[in-house]
């Protein structure tokens, strides 16, 4: 394309349209002289004259006038589009989730996340670590338990009531008035962080935390076995609400016990960015929305 220097289009439209060459140098941040050069330039490579120059004081000529009404609309045309892909610029999320939560609820928010979001877009792994997030894989992990989690930032997301589950069959055997004290007869379903003896003393049992049973690092799979009838599996709300609305798992007991909380962490880093930060405060806000288990 053969076209004069951008600058000095701008400049003759900021002199056009203050109505001197000292104004304009104002407001581009300019000297007088170097507008004044740059208009010269640019007359010299149309092969007309855009102003008659006066003492102190100058006016567009009948050319000028016309050039101006274009380079205007073109200008015009250039900032609106300039500004239209700068709201629109692309982000990318590196997202490390527990398998469980991906799962049965994490993968949902995102779909509603993007919709109102389409500039940002995820790459989900699964971990049931934050090493993927302290080596610098991923940019935010979501996971349960309990900070702190050294050279990271944790936010909480919501706080967790911890309780039982089991299938109905499973149920069936243990009668409508169940006994919390009949669970002695079951197998029960482990994993690391979810502990049954914080919920033993609020049913009222005196008994000390399993030894003995199969071991999950997965709680989604431990809620797989306990949906096939293999025992009891203590679980919370967020990773248990699909299957106890399909009805594979119920709640043997109403006893419940305080458990830890779902946490975004991230790099101070990370969170630095301000479009990073206005997802983590969604999700807390859409965590903390969900009806408690």
């Amino acid at each position: 394309m053969h076209l004069p220097p951008l600058q000095s289009i701008v400049a003759f439209e900021a002199a056009a349209r203050c109505g001197s060459f000292m104004a304009a140098a104002d407001q581009l941040n300019l000297t007088p002289s170097a507008v004044s050069h740059r208009i010269k330039a640019l007359e010299a490579w149309l092969g007309i004259r855009l102003f008659e120059r006066g003492h102190r004081q100058i006016a567009l000529t009948a050319e000028g006038l016309d050039y101006l009404a274009e380079v205007q609309s073109a200008l015009g045309r250039i900032e609106s589009a300039s500004a239209r892909m700068r709201g629109a610029r692309k982000h990318e999320l590196r997202l490390s989730v527990a398998p469980a939560l991906g799962a049965k609820w994490f993968v949902g928010q995102l779909a509603d996340y993007r919709s109102e979001h389409p500039e940002v877009s995820f790459v989900l792994s699964t971990a049931s670590t934050l090493a993927p997030v302290a080596a610098g894989k991923s940019d935010l992990g979501v996971c349960y338990g309990e900070p702190p989690w050294p050279g990271l930032e944790a936010y909480e997301l919501r706080r967790e009531t911890v309780f039982p589950v089991c299938s109905p069959a499973l149920a069936a055997r243990l009668g409508t008035a169940a006994d919390p004290a009949q669970l002695a007869t079951l197998p029960l379903l482990r994993h690391p962080l979810l502990e049954w003896k914080p919920w033993f003393a609020a049913a009222g049992i005196d008994r000390e935390e399993p030894v003995e049973g199969m071991v999950f690092e997965d709680a989604m799979m431990m809620l797989e076995a306990a949906a096939a009838g293999v025992g009891v599996a203590l679980t919370v709300g967020l990773l248990a609400r699909s299957y106890l609305a399909e009805g594979s798992l119920v709640r043997p007991f109403a006893h419940h016990a305080d458990g830890k909380g779902f946490y975004a962490v991230l790099r101070p880093e990370a969170y630095e960015q301000r479009w990073v930060r206005h997802f983590v405060r969604w999700l807390q806000a859409r965590a903390r929305s969900e009806v408690p288990g």
